[in-house]
């Protein structure tokens, strides 16, 4: 990515405004034991300090690592095919919108999907730390999956390139491999529904679309359709998922899988007390 001196400019002026407080600390004990000079110096040691008291809060906050982990991964599975193409990006920018990250945020997102894309990346240095934070949090590890399969499928369809990262980011972060299929399935026929009910397909297929949603067949009877349908809802609870480490600024991708699971849920009601 080429050097952009406005751009480090504003980070730079973001960052003093973020620290201010330890620079001025700084600054003033510098001023009393060294002058003008020691003031120069303190501001800066200062600076530096607030800069790597944030840092390491950062990394050992669970949505901080989630957040820079769901880009980066993206920014790896949209190069897994040796090009990104305009679909896998405007997918992480319909994130980004649907988030609705300031200015700031938005451009940390870019630069974690950035990092994605790069050869060098590696995907133990972000799932690694993840995967200890979320080995007790079994629904939003299947988030973090879930949206890297939406990303994955944002040019159609699943690649074997694709699908071999994947099943590392599964395995990576414990998540596990029979569980794989019926969440690609289950992803697969949520894009189905959100875009055949858009499209103003034909009532059964959209109804089939609903079984697939819930991971149900249609011979499923009332009590299996209900108890699938609560296993879900439990599962994307905006308000549980955030509480147990998804960023804030995910809740809305939260709550458009919820209500897909309950719109779902509706058709499926809807058709047998006809």
């Amino acid at each position: 990515m080429a050097y952009d001196p406005q751009e480090k400019g504003a980070e730079l002026a973001a960052g003093i405004k973020q620290h201010s407080t330890s620079i001025i600390l700084g600054a003033a004990v510098g001023l009393l034991s060294g002058g003008f000079w020691g003031l120069l110096f303190g501001g800066a040691l200062g600076f530096l300090i607030g800069r790597g008291l944030s840092g390491a809060v950062k990394a050992a906050n669970p949505q901080a690592v989630f957040f820079r982990a769901t880009f980066s991964v993206m920014g790896k599975l949209a190069k897994a095919d040796g090009r990104v193409t305009e679909n896998e990006i405007q997918f992480a920018r319909d994130v980004m919108a649907q988030m609705r990250l300031d200015e700031a945020r938005r451009r940390e997102a870019i630069e974690y999907f950035t990092q994605g894309k790069a050869p060098e990346f590696e995907l133990e240095k972000v799932l690694k730390p993840l995967a200890l934070m979320l080995r007790h949090r079994p629904s939003v590890k299947l988030m973090f999956v879930e949206i890297q399969l939406q990303a994955a499928m944002a040019d159609g369809e699943v690649s074997e390139s694709e699908m071999r990262l994947i099943d590392q980011v599964c395995q990576l972060l414990d998540f596990g491999a029979e569980g794989v299929e019926e969440v690609i399935a289950r992803v697969k026929a949520q894009r189905d529904f959100y875009q055949h009910g858009q499209a103003g397909v034909d009532s059964a297929v959209l109804l089939k679309d609903a079984y697939a949603v819930l991971g149900v067949d249609e011979t499923a009877t009332d009590a299996e359709v209900k108890k699938a349908y609560r296993r879900q809802m439990s599962q994307h609870h905006p308000d549980k998922l955030v509480s147990k480490g998804l960023p804030e600024e995910m809740i809305e991708l939260a709550k458009e899988k919820s209500q897909e699971i309950q719109a779902a849920y509706e058709r499926i009601r809807a058709s047998r007390k006809g």
